[in-house]
C-alpha cells in the first residue's frame, strides 16, 4: 500500500473526503516527526510507539576500496509494533 492507497483507505474508513483524509495523514505524520526531533517518544496504545534510537560510532570498510572508515554515530527513528497490533498481524 502507498501513500495514495493509504488516503482512500482512510476516506473510506471514516468517512471523509480525500482532501480531508489526506490533510490527517500529513497531520499525523509531521506531528510524530516534531516529536521525535524534539526527543519524545510517540505511543499509540495498542498499535505501537515511535521512538528515536542512539547508533553508535563504528568502524565499516567502503566496498569499493575496502579500505576501513570511521562511520559517525548517528539517531535513527525506530517503531516498536504493540501487542494488538502483533496480534492482528498474527
Amino acid at each position: 500500500m502507498n501513500k495514495s492507497e493509504l488516503i482512500d483507505a482512510i476516506a473510506n474508513e471514516a468517512g471523509l473526503t480525500k482532501d480531508q483524509a489526506a490533510k490527517a495523514l500529513n497531520a499525523f505524520t509531521s506531528s510524530v516527526q516534531d516529536a521525535l526531533v524534539r526527543g519524545d517518544n510517540v505511543a499509540l496504545v495498542g498499535f505501537g510507539t515511535f521512538s528515536i534510537k542512539e547508533r553508535a560510532a563504528r568502524s565499516g570498510r567502503n566496498p569499493k576500496t575496502g579500505e576501513p572508515l570511521q562511520i559517525a554515530a548517528s539517531k535513527i527513528p525506530s517503531f516498536k509494533a504493540g501487542k494488538v497490533f502483533k496480534d492482528a498481524v498474527n
